[in-house]
């Protein structure tokens, strides 16, 4: 991935359809997979989550070249205002959309979401950001992400985007934490990497019974 046309062909094509148990190899529907992942072999739990965070647009030292800089994400200029869908501080009467869309155009802190801070490859990053809940059918998931792309909801301003979701595989009893970053550089290119982090929940339980 290396564009963000390419970021959201990506979630688009494949990893909203990837996180619901979709038909077996012969045509045949899932039965009793309900909240499982397209693997059939882990269940989501709760709901995969998209976080946004942006930077603000500031003026550079010299506006004979150009009038708005784009920065490297850091603390001190991390967007954290309320818009309207398309990033717009005014109402768009004539447009109805779902609270799922009016909510990833609103800033969440860290506390809200009990979030932390995360350490990518090329900045640090806040718990805080724009959301999307990745909740209720396949169908509306594909139709908000088709109107977060028509509504540019990732742009020039965005830093990093992070998905992540807890997964538990029943066969293995065994939690396992899933965060995909994709960092967007202010030269216009985005690195990605995945962390998956496994959490053995009964042995832990045990462990402290025992101990």
């Amino acid at each position: 991935i290396n564009t963000i046309d390419e970021y959201w062909y990506w979630l688009e094509n494949s990893f909203v359809s990837n996180i619901r148990a979709q038909e077996w190899y012969n045509g045949d529907i899932p039965q009793y997979l309900n909240g499982f992942l397209n693997d059939k072999s882990n269940r989501l739990i709760g709901w995969a989550t998209m976080r946004q965070l942006r930077i603000k647009s500031g003026l550079c030292s010299d506006r004979r070249v150009i009038s708005i800089c784009e920065d490297s994400y850091s603390l001190f200029n991390e967007e954290t205002k309320l818009f309207q869908p398309g990033w717009t501080n005014e109402t768009i009467e004539d447009e109805v959309y779902s609270s799922s869309i009016i909510k990833a155009f609103n800033y969440s802190t860290s506390d809200e979401l009990d979030t932390y801070t995360y350490v990518g490859e090329f900045g640090r990053y806040r718990g805080g950001g724009y959301v999307y809940e990745f909740r209720g059918r396949l169908s509306d998931m594909k139709t908000n992400l088709s109107a977060l792309h028509e509504l540019d909801w990732i742009d020039e301003k965005t830093r990093a985007v992070f998905i992540q979701l807890t997964l538990y595989n029943p066969s293995v009893e065994l939690l396992t934490s899933v965060t995909l970053l994709a960092e967007f550089l202010p030269t216009g290119g985005i690195y990605t990497t995945a962390r998956f982090e496994p959490i053995n929940f009964y042995s832990n339980l045990l462990f402290s019974f025992y101990f």
